[in-house]
């Protein structure tokens, strides 16, 4: 556990760096948002292509692992929104609360993670649990809080979420990095070099930009934000492993990779979707700080478990 630990420590140190940077004004919001626009459509975009035009789809479609990890999801799911509707809160924000609780940081903080300490081999079930992110919880939350307001599902529902997926940075670079890896080519040498120093940059980028957005953040609803954050942290892990071992028995390390991205902190893209929508943003921020903060120790825990 201490080894693990001290394995984690420097990632969320650079996570620190940014938050100091941002909270001493040194790092201005408007550069946070800069910083995380490079990450978003270069860096990250950069590896998960790089990886996925090494790899075949057929090595990484694994149907167990998506049926088990979108089992725990939506079992977790099912209970945040019944919680919060025993709350008396509306279905709109019962939607953004269950969010809460099924969307790690996967992006900007598990595939670089999990790729340097669970190995290369992680990226393939990283690239499945965030497509299964995307594509089943990234449109449930669209659709239950536009059909919530117009009081139905209508064709527009479906082209947002469509616009939203096909313009999503992270599902577009795998989908090519697969589409080139189907040619059966090797990525010529400059490319690859290429890929490999702007991916380079993915790393302390993100980790340092997910700081500096914590910084500034506003904070309240602790007691619901805290309830949230071990939702996400403890029970999302929890269902998952049990799915993934006892359910579905998935193999021992695709499993740890899952089980250990599902213990990853609430996603920042849930805070940009609840103020889009302008749906407890605050609320969202304060789980998202708690939770990280949190995730020091649980996220440490979690992987010297599956590591065993």
């Amino acid at each position: 556990m201490i080894d693990v630990l001290l394995q984690t420590l420097p990632f969320f140190a650079l996570i620190g760096l940014g938050f100091g940077a941002a909270a001493r004004g040194f790092f201005p919001p408007e550069a946070t948002a800069y910083l995380t626009r490079f990450v978003f459509y270069f860096a990250l975009s950069a590896m998960l292509f790089r990886f996925a035009a090494n790899l075949s789809l057929k090595e990484v479609l694994d149907w167990p692992f998506i049926w088990a990890y979108a089992s725990g999801g939506s079992v977790l799911y099912v209970i945040a929104t019944a919680i919060a509707l025993l709350r008396k809160v509306g279905v709109e924000e019962a939607a953004v609360e269950a969010q809460c609780t099924v969307i790690g940081n996967t992006g900007f903080l598990g595939v670089p993670m999990l790729a340097l300490l669970l190995g290369e081999a992680a990226i393939g079930p990283v690239m499945l649990v965030l497509a299964v992110d995307l594509f089943l919880f990234g449109s449930l939350i669209v659709i239950l809080i536009t059909g919530s307001r117009d009081g139905r599902i209508s064709p527009a529902i479906l082209a947002t979420i469509t616009k939203g997926l096909a313009t999503n940075p992270m599902i577009v670079s795998i989908g090519l990095g697969f589409l080139w890896s189907a040619t059966g080519w090797a990525l010529p040498g400059p490319v690859d070099r290429f890929l490999e120093i702007l991916a380079g940059a993915s790393t302390p980028g993100a980790l340092f930009a997910i700081g500096a957005s914590l910084a500034i953040k506003s904070a309240e609803r602790l007691s619901v934000a805290s309830w949230l954050s071990f939702a996400k942290l403890v029970l999302h892990p929890a269902l998952v492993a049990f799915f993934a071992l006892v359910v579905f028995d998935v193999a021992a390390y695709p499993a740890g990779v899952m089980i250990a991205a599902s213990a990853l902190p609430v996603a920042g893209n849930v805070y940009i979707l609840a103020q889009h929508y302008g749906v407890a943003p605050h609320r969202v921020s304060t789980a998202i700080l708690v939770s990280t903060l949190a995730s020091i120790l649980t996220v440490s825990t979690v992987i010297a478990w599956v590591s065993v």
